[in-house]
């Protein structure tokens, strides 16, 4: 396993909390383990190491959940818009993982970008 694409996983799914200001001690415990939980998955299918950045961030949107609720949540819906989420698409996590809107189903931006 390249460890260069745990700490490119890590550095993007990191300035996504920061920029949502949800870069707290806790976010970043689950954030590693994450980490380490994808390293040993692409450790036992290295083809799918394109994927460990956009699972890296569901696993800590997962984890972030039962701790303070939804994250990230959409801010490029109208006011009038109910409180919903970004989720990562594709669905697999990659090879090239983006936020999308859960409402809208637009790109809103590519991981490590909000």
């Amino acid at each position: 396993m390249d460890n260069a694409l745990l700490f490119d996983a890590r550095a993007r799914v990191l300035a996504d909390l920061a920029a949502r200001n949800h870069a707290t001690a806790d976010a970043v415990s689950a954030l590693e383990d994450a980490v380490e939980q994808r390293k040993w998955w692409a450790e036992q299918w290295p083809e799918g190491a394109q994927y460990v950045a956009g699972l890296v961030a569901q696993d800590v949107q997962d984890a972030l959940f039962e701790q303070i609720g939804r994250w990230p949540v959409c801010r490029e819906c109208s006011d009038d818009a109910p409180v919903h989420v970004l989720y990562i698409q594709p669905d697999l996590g990659g090879p090239d993982p983006v936020w999308v809107c859960e409402e809208s189903g637009d790109v809103v931006a590519p991981l490590g970008g909000l």
